[in-house]
């Protein structure tokens, strides 16, 4: 439940929604996202937290990372540490949850409610500080997939839980089309 008069904050667990929205096979439109939040009430700040990859000389997230930083979001990035595991395997670690933490808590004297995108059950102290702070707080995540891409406590937690995937047709690109049928499509209307 959303108040028109109400101040707003975006906090966006960038891989943890990015996760989410892959296993209900939809890409998020980020322009589309925070209009329709601009339309739930006074949106303040949009923050989206990642980690990136910075010796890689292209990174897949870069292009997304500076459309939304031009485009109106708070970015708020680290490197992310790269290390081989026991068996050998490249992994990557960029945890972004104390970051995101501290400015919910810095922000939460200026907002009414809190929208959080994660569903990472780490968050739950964060949500009940934030209440006690006098904030309500959403949490964006979902339950459809397999397994459930939200942690039960979490959801408890907030005052709101929101779908993702009751989201799909606001703030879901429409799929694109496999190469082969753009291709098609291209010629058949050529001739």
């Amino acid at each position: 439940m959303f108040y028109r008069d109400e101040r707003l904050a975006l906090f966006i667990d960038g891989s943890n929604l990015y996760a989410a929205a892959k296993a209900l096979a939809f890409d998020i439109d980020y322009k589309l996202l925070r209009s329709e939040f601009m339309q739930r009430g006074k949106l303040l700040r949009a923050f989206y937290y990642t980690a990136l990859l910075e010796n890689d000389d292209y990174s897949p997230i870069r292009p997304l990372v500076d459309w939304l930083h031009y485009n109106g979001f708070t970015m708020v990035t680290k490197p992310a540490k790269e290390f081989t595991d026991s068996q050998g395997r490249r992994k990557v670690k960029g945890n972004m949850d104390i970051e995101l933490a501290v400015d919910a808590m810095e922000t939460a004297e200026h907002v009414d409610h809190i929208v959080l995108f994660s569903g990472d059950g780490d968050f739950r102290p964060l949500v009940e500080a934030l209440q006690r702070k006098g904030c309500r707080v959403s949490v964006v995540s979902t339950i459809r997939s397999q397994p459930p891409m939200i942690a039960d406590d979490l959801r408890r937690q907030a005052d709101n839980f929101i779908e993702l995937d009751e989201l799909r047709e606001v703030i879901g690109r429409p799929p694109r089309e496999p190469r082969e049928d753009r291709v098609a499509l291209h010629q058949s209307a050529e001739d």
